[in-house]
C-alpha cells in the first residue's frame, strides 16, 4: 500500500512497502502525480513486471558519461575522437535523469547536431551514446523503463568512405616539408607509407621489436588486440637506418595526437588538401595491391581481419592497371 506524505512546499513523497519488493519512492511537485505514480508502480508489482528504476531516476547523465570514460574510453586501444564525441554528448544530455532521456530527445539531438556537422559524424556520435546506455542496462544495473531510446531512432546513413590517394607529386612535397619542419615527423610519414601501421601502431613500436637484419618489425597490442609482424622495405629500413637511436625504448617519442597535429601543418605548408595522416595507411595498403600481394598477404601485414574490412581501405588507380591488362593482353 501506498502512502503519500508532503515533505515540504510543492513537495509530496510516495512511498510503497510491498511483500517480495525492496521499499521504493519518490517525490514530486503535487499530491496528484505522487499517486499516480504509486497506482503505476502498485499495479506493476501486482503483475510481478515491476524493476526498480530509482538508480536510473536519481543518476543524472554526466555521471554516466563519467564513468563510461573512465571504464570504457580510456581503456580501448585507440580512443580517436571519442573523448570529443562523449563532450558533445554530455553537454546535451548533462542534467537528464537516465530514465528521463526518450527517443524525442534523441530525435531532437540528432537533427540539432545535423545542422551543424556531417551526417557520418551524428552518426557517430549517436551510436556512442546507444552503446553507452546499453552498456548502463544490460552491466551496471540501471533500468531504462521505455529500453534503449536510441533503438527507436533514425540513425543516418554511413558516408561514402574516403578515397583520397596521394599523387607522385605530393607525396614529394610532403616529404621535402617535413624534412624542413624537423623532429620524427619524416620518419613517421615514409613509415606510414610503407608499412600501412596506425598511428597509434607507429608511436608504441619499440627498437627492440625492430630486426633489422631480417627486415620486419614487430607491431605490439594493435587495435585488433594482437600483435603483428610487418615486413619492412628497404626505403623503410633506410629510413630506421638513419634515425638517431638508442637501445632501448619507444622508436618515436611523439604522441598521436601531436603526430596528426604536425602532418596538418607540414599538409598546409606544402598546399595539399583533404588529407590527414590516416589516408597514408590507405595509400600504403593500395600500393600493396598494385605491386602484386594477394588479399591475404595484405591483410597480414595491415591486420585486417577480413577483406570487405579490407576493402575500404583499398582504392586502386584505373590508370595504374592500365599496364597489367596489357600484360595480360599480350
Amino acid at each position: 500500500m501506498a502512502t503519500i506524505t508532503k515533505r515540504g512546499h510543492q513537495q509530496w513523497q510516495a512511498k510503497i512497502r510491498k511483500k517480495g519488493y525492496k521499499p521504493v519512492s519518490k517525490t514530486f511537485r503535487t499530491k496528484a502525480r505522487a499517486e499516480r505514480w504509486a497506482r503505476g508502480i502498485e499495479t506493476e508489482m501486482e503483475s510481478r513486471v515491476f524493476q526498480d528504476r530509482g538508480k536510473s531516476d536519481s543518476t543524472c547523465f554526466w555521471e554516466l558519461a563519467d564513468r563510461y570514460l573512465e571504464e570504457v574510453l580510456l581503456k580501448q586501444r585507440s580512443i580517436n575522437e571519442a573523448p570529443y564525441r562523449l563532450a558533445t554528448l554530455r553537454a546535451e544530455f548533462e542534467r537528464q535523469a537516465l530514465s528521463s532521456i526518450l527517443s524525442r530527445d534523441v530525435s531532437a539531438f540528432r537533427d540539432k547536431r545535423l545542422a551543424i556537422v556531417s551526417g557520418a559524424s551524428v552518426r557517430k556520435e549517436v551510436l556512442l551514446l546507444r552503446r553507452m546506455l546499453e552498456k548502463a542496462s544490460k552491466e551496471w544495473g540501471y533500468f531504462l523503463p521505455h529500453g534503449n531510446p536510441v533503438s527507436r531512432v533514425s540513425i543516418p546513413k554511413e558516408g561514402p568512405h574516403r578515397q583520397r590517394r596521394l599523387d607522385s607529386f605530393e607525396e614529394e612535397e610532403i616529404l621535402q616539408i617535413a624534412k624542413e619542419y624537423g623532429g620524427e615527423m619524416y620518419s613517421l610519414i615514409v613509415l606510414a607509407i610503407e608499412t600501412a601501421a596506425r598511428r597509434s601502431e607507429l608511436t608504441r613500436m619499440k627498437w627492440d621489436d625492430v630486426d633489422l637484419a631480417k627486415r620486419t618489425v614487430l607491431l605490439r597490442d594493435t587495435k585488433n588486440g594482437e600483435d603483428r609482424r610487418v615486413p619492412l622495405s628497404i626505403r623503410a629500413c633506410c629510413t630506421l637506418r638513419d634515425m638517431p637511436r638508442q637501445l632501448r625504448g619507444r622508436v618515436f617519442m611523439l604522441r598521436p595526437s601531436s603526430v596528426s597535429q604536425g602532418f596538418r601543418r607540414i599538409c598546409r605548408r606544402a598546399g595539399v588538401n583533404d588529407i590527414r595522416f590516416h589516408d597514408l595507411r590507405h595509400e600504403a595498403t593500395s600500393r600493396f595491391f598494385e605491386q602484386g600481394l594477394s588479399i591475404m598477404e595484405v591483410a597480414c601485414i595491415t591486420g585486417h581481419k577480413d577483406s570487405a574490412m579490407l576493402s575500404r581501405y583499398t582504392h586502386l588507380r584505373a590508370e595504374d592497371l592500365v599496364p597489367k591488362l596489357d600484360a595480360i593482353a599480350r
